[in-house]
């Protein structure tokens, strides 16, 4: 990193922009709060937020000159205007007047540019969540939706340029790694090198593939926890990657694998595997039951991209700093080891808790974040294009109807484990039939399986049913008094008693998958 010769008026710059009377505002009643990272320094006063490029020269950036420094915050306004219009408002400049003051928007020459933002909660953001441990289920299902929603508006790029520049990132990466053999020993950084070009060089024919489909488009590029703000309760996407538009681009799991990273490296793997498979229920792309092999590798990436740019902040010198930086390199080299995947069936009659024991189970489940839970039920609304909450007619439990399911749950599972993930289908498997070909499949691809069939007495499971929160089953106490005439055959699958609470029936099926 290089500091051009323009720092000093930057420091004049931060001075007049730290100040509450540049706003207005007199006064330490009303102080400016700052916040920089290693590429920018954002103010906030009053309602405003005022974001300036740092002067600063990176291998994967450069903001060294004015022009430049004008550019980027023309871009940051056009790109965050399509995630976020509610929040990014103008570019406005920093000039020096003629008796040589400086001044906030004034008449004078421009030395500087800045951002202007509506001011938000930055307690909502969803790293400060994190923190506090709000992050609950009802915002997660909601973020992935914003994302999955956020990505069908991004436009397509010409893949090829992206595809190539892989190449470069993870040189870039390395570059800085090299620089800092006090947090990054040598051996380990030639290790995650080799790995990673390695791993590349086998899924390039897959993103090769991914781009023919239009799946490698103009998304977020910079889409972390600290990047999410929740307003008026809904999450939303700022400050996206504007400094380079082959940088902001890529395949859309590559954009999503910055937000999974991110909550896992926090600690809050159960919520990446929720957003992981809140995402791929929303998107339903077909196309990303082969494209999830990608997965850990983009993760990975971004790790080591968080691990350089963490890297690369003056303040490396800190002992939180330094600590951060080796988090997400030691992060970005378990993603590349290679897993062991499996696909899980759980089955049983309404009411046994099968969804609650496939949620459950699923981050625990190899590669990072988790595996991809299948749920008939959800799968037979998409089927009909109705919301999950949404009630279907009888004629759509058909036998044939069933027959359909199955086979979209099954098969959806099997290309995912071929494509080197795990996979849970969640479906009542009464049948034979039904139970035999989950396991057929599990074995064309070459991966373990395991059946778990929960089992509970009619008391329980109409208490469970009659007690349900809004959601994809439909089915209610009448069914399940009918359920009990089901004629399940030999069921081969290992018993799971489900009378018990969650967490000892959660222990009991890890136990079984061993």
């Amino acid at each position: 990193m290089r500091e051009p010769p323009s720092a000093a008026t930057q420091d004049a710059v931060f001075e007049l922009l730290g100040n509450p009377e540049t706003y207005g505002v007199a006064g330490a009643a009303t102080p400016v709060t700052r916040y920089q990272t290693h590429a920018a320094v954002v103010f906030l006063a009053g309602d405003r937020a005022l974001k300036v490029k740092r002067a600063v020269r990176y291998p994967f950036l450069d903001f060294s000159s004015l022009d430049k420094r004008k550019a980027a915050c023309k871009a940051e306004l056009d790109i965050n205007r399509k995630f976020a219009p509610q929040l990014y408002r103008r570019v406005v400049p920093i000039t020096r007047e003629s008796d040589g003051r400086l001044a906030l928007d004034g008449a004078g020459e421009p030395v500087e540019w800045a951002v202007e933002m509506a001011r938000f909660d930055e307690d909502k953001t969803l790293d400060r969540l994190v923190e506090r441990g709000e992050l609950d289920d009802s915002l997660i299902a909601k973020l992935a939706v914003a994302v999955a929603a956020m990505h069908e508006r991004a436009e397509v790029v010409t893949p090829s340029p992206w595809i190539a520049a892989l190449d470069q990132f993870i040189r870039n990466n390395t570059s800085i790694f090299r620089r800092h053999h006090d947090l990054f020993p040598d051996r380990a950084v030639d290790d995650l090198e080799r790995q990673a070009f390695s791993v590349l060089a086998r899924l390039r024919p897959l993103l090769i593939k991914r781009g023919e489909q239009g799946l490698i488009r103009r998304g977020h590029g910079d889409l972390h926890l600290r990047n999410i703000a929740v307003l008026n309760g809904k999450p939303v996407a700022f400050d996206a990657l504007e400094f380079d538009p082959l940088v902001a681009s890529g395949d859309l799991l590559y954009d999503l694998a910055f937000l999974l990273m991110d909550l896992t490296a926090c600690g809050c793997e159960a919520a990446a595997n929720q957003v992981l498979n809140g995402y791929f229920a929303a998107a339903r792309r077909s196309a990303d039951c082969e494209g999830i092999a990608a997965l850990p590798f983009f993760m990975s990436l971004r790790a080591a991209i968080r691990a350089m740019t963490t890297a690369s902040r003056l303040d490396v010198t800190l002992k939180t700093v330094a600590q951060s930086a080796k988090r997400y390199f030691d992060l970005a080299i378990s993603l590349l080891t290679p897993a062991k995947p499996i696909i899980i069936g759980i089955g049983g009659l309404s009411g046994t808790g099968k969804s609650l024991l496939a949620r459950s189970l699923a981050p625990s489940l190899a590669p990072v974040p988790g595996a991809l839970v299948f749920r008939s039920d959800v799968e037979r609304k998409a089927l009909y294009g109705i919301a999950e909450n949404e009630h279907l007619p009888p004629a759509a439990y058909r036998p044939e109807v069933s027959q359909n399911v199955y086979r979209i749950v099954i098969d959806k599972a099997a290309r995912v484990a071929r494509a080197g993930h795990s996979a849970i289908v969640d479906a009542v498997f009464a049948k034979i039939e039904e139970r035999a070909a989950l396991a057929t499949v599990a074995t064309a691809a070459g991966v373990e399986f395991r059946g778990l069939f929960l089992v509970a007495d009619l008391a329980t499971r109409l208490q469970r049913v009659a007690a349900r929160e809004p959601d994809a089953s439909d089915a209610d106490i009448e069914v399940a008094r009918k359920q009990e005439e089901y004629v399940t055959g030999d069921v081969t699958w290992k018993r799971i008693d489900a009378t018990g609470p969650p967490a000892q029936i959660l222990a009991n099926a890890r136990a079984a998958t061993m």
